[in-house]
C-alpha cells in the first residue's frame, strides 16, 4: 500500500490523497459503506459500484461466526464470495467486543466471548484476528483493540491503552509473518489527552502502515467527541492515512476532513435509509412526511443517483409507508450516492482550492 497527498488547504489541516492498493487506487477523503455480514443491506456489489464506491468495510467478528473461514475459504477470499472486485477494509472485532461486552471477557491474551447466534465459545488473540483478516482476502486489516466505555475512570482508560498497545505490537508480529495488505493501529485513550498521546506515541514507535482514531462515538457529547479527534488527527504522522472510525454524519465527516481525516466508516447512511431518513443537499428529509404524499419531483435534484433519477418523492414515500422492500433499496441507493458524493465534492474542492468556500456553503445548506 502507498499513500501520497495530492492536495492541502491552507486555511485547515484538510488534505486530498490517493491511496493506492493492489486492488486499486482509493482517492481520498473516502467513505467506507459498512458491509458487516458481506453485504451493504439491502445493495447488490453492483449498486455500489454505480454509486461510486471505491472501498468497503467488511466485518472480522461476524463473518468469522457466520458463515465461517471454512465457507469463505472455499472462495479464496471475501471478494470472490461476495463478488466484489474493489479493496476490502476489515475491522478487527474490537468494536463488536465492546458493543457486545454482556457475552465477552477480556484477557491479556486476548477476547474470550460466546457468539451471539448460538452461544458457541471462541477466543479472538490478536494473532487470531491477523489471521482471519488474512483468511478474508483484506486490503487493509485493522489491529484487535480495546475500546473503553463513556465515561470511564483514568484507571479503565489507562488499562486499556496499555492492552491495546501490546496487542498491536501481537498484531504487527503476525502480520509481518506474511504481510498480506496493510495494517493499521488504533488509537485509544478516550477523552484523556494525555492517555492519546501515550497511545499515539506507543503505536508511532511499532510504526504501521496508517493509523485510526478509535474509541468515538461511544456516547460522548458531540464537542467532546470532535475535541478529541482534532487532539489526535494533528499528532498522527503527515505521510500516513488517517482513518477515523465509525463516525458519522454529514456534519461530523466536514469537520473531521478539515482536522485532517483522510477514512471514515460509519451505519448513519444505510441505518436511516431503512429508517426513512435521507439526506439532500438542502438538508435531512424525512420521506414518512405527509408534505410529500402528492411531491412529484425527485428527492433531490441535484443528485445523480438510480433512485432520484427514476423516482419521486411520492413513491418513495408511498413505498416506505407502505413497508415495501423497495423502499429500503431506494432509499439506501440514495444515501449512499450522498455520502460518496460529499467526499467527492470535498476532494474537487481541495484541489481547485477552495474547501473553505465548499465548507461555508455546506455548511449555510444544511442549516436551511
Amino acid at each position: 500500500m502507498r499513500f501520497s497527498i495530492a492536495s492541502k488547504c491552507k486555511d485547515t489541516k484538510a488534505r486530498a490523497g490517493v491511496l493506492a492498493t493492489a486492488r486499486g487506487e482509493i482517492e481520498t477523503p473516502v467513505f467506507m459503506p459498512v458491509g458487516t455480514q458481506g453485504s451493504v443491506k439491502s445493495l447488490t456489489p453492483e449498486d455500489l459500484e454505480a454509486a461510486g464506491v471505491a472501498i468497503l468495510l467488511g466485518n472480522t467478528y461476524h463473518l468469522y461466526l457466520r458463515p465461517g473461514l471454512n465457507v469463505i475459504d472455499r472462495f479464496s477470499g471475501l471478494h470472490a464470495f461476495m463478488n466484489w472486485s474493489r479493496p476490502i477494509l476489515t475491522d478487527s472485532g474490537g468494536f463488536q467486543v465492546f458493543s457486545l461486552a454482556t457475552l465477552a471477557r477480556i484477557t491479556p491474551e486476548g477476547v474470550l466471548f460466546r457468539s451471539h447466534i448460538d452461544g458457541s465459545r471462541h477466543m479472538l488473540t490478536p494473532e487470531k484476528v491477523v489471521e482471519i483478516q488474512n483468511r478474508l482476502g483484506a486490503d487493509i486489516l485493522m489491529c484487535l483493540d480495546h475500546c473503553t466505555a463513556y465515561p470511564a475512570t483514568l484507571h479503565e482508560v489507562e488499562a486499556g491503552v496499555a492492552l491495546t498497545t501490546d496487542w498491536a505490537r501481537r498484531c504487527k508480529t503476525a502480520w509481518e509473518e506474511q504481510q498480506k495488505g496493510a495494517l493499521f493501529g488504533i488509537v485509544q485513550g478516550g477523552g484523556y489527552k494525555d492517555m492519546r498521546e501515550r497511545s499515539l506515541h506507543d503505536l508511532m514507535t511499532l510504526g504501521f502502515p496508517g493509523y485510526a482514531v478509535g474509541g468515538l462515538s461511544v456516547g460522548e457529547p458531540k464537542a467532546a467527541l470532535l475535541e478529541t479527534a482534532a487532539f489526535t488527527l494533528e499528532r498522527l504522522p503527515e505521510e500516513s492515512p488517517r482513518y477515523v472510525m465509525g463516525v458519522g454524519s454529514p456534519e461530523d465527516l466536514v469537520a473531521l476532513v478539515s482536522m485532517g481525516a483522510d477514512m471514515f466508516d460509519c451505519v448513519l447512511p444505510t441505518r436511516n435509509a431503512r429508517n426513512g431518513s435521507l439526506f439532500t443537499s438542502s438538508g435531512t428529509v424525512n420521506i414518512c412526511n405527509a408534505a410529500h404524499r402528492f411531491d412529484t419531483g425527485p428527492l433531490d435534484p441535484e443528485c445523480p443517483c438510480y433512485t432520484c433519477r427514476n423516482y419521486s418523492r411520492a413513491y418513495l414515500r408511498h413505498l416506505f409507508t407502505a413497508r415495501e422492500l423497495l423502499a429500503y433499496r431506494l432509499n439506501t441507493i440514495h444515501n449512499i450516492t450522498y455520502y460518496v458524493n460529499l467526499m467527492a465534492r470535498m476532494r474537487k474542492a481541495l484541489l481547485e482550492g477552495k474547501f473553505e468556500a465548499f465548507k461555508k456553503d455546506f455548511y449555510a445548506k444544511r442549516q436551511m
